[in-house]
């Protein structure tokens, strides 16, 4: 066995069933996230042209992106579906979140810092522990006839 199947044999064998409901939370506030980066998108593009060198076509990708995958993301942690995949995509996202763009806001009132920093570490939970009991990946797995 190598270090990703260990590491997913683990995740699996040690999933509490309280962590679901976690997981569905996060991933209804990652939809929401998405929703809200859709509606504003001239302020996030602002924010990135502030805080960025990146090109106005880079910009634009890479706003995209993030609301696609928030979007994207939200509803395979919602479903339990492909949940190490929706994580993947939700990292680097969070990883310039808290080092690129809320990075100078430590002090400030109502920043948003902390809860990317938090949003950031529930992900690689879930990376790590995977979906859990309550998913639909579960339910497909116990339906299916043993071989």
């Amino acid at each position: 066995m190598n270090i990703v199947q260990r590491v997913e044999h683990w995740g699996d064998t040690h999933h509490p069933k309280w962590l679901d409901i976690i997981r569905v939370g996060l991933g209804v506030f990652l939809c929401y996230k998405g929703v809200e980066f859709l509606n504003n998108m001239g302020e996030m593009l602002n924010l990135m042209t502030r805080k960025s060198s990146f090109g106005s076509f880079s910009l634009v990708m890479i706003s995209n992106y993030i609301a696609f995958a928030h979007l994207l993301g939200g509803v395979l942690l919602v479903l339990g579906m492909l949940t190490r995949f929706a994580c993947l995509i939700q990292i680097p996202i969070l990883l310039g979140a808290v080092f690129l763009i809320n990075s100078g806001e430590v002090f400030r009132p109502f920043s948003e810092l902390s809860l990317s920093i938090l949003v950031l570490l529930l992900l690689i939970l879930f990376l790590v522990v995977g979906n859990g009991y309550w998913s639909f990946k579960w339910f497909a797995d116990r339906d299916t006839p043993a071989e």
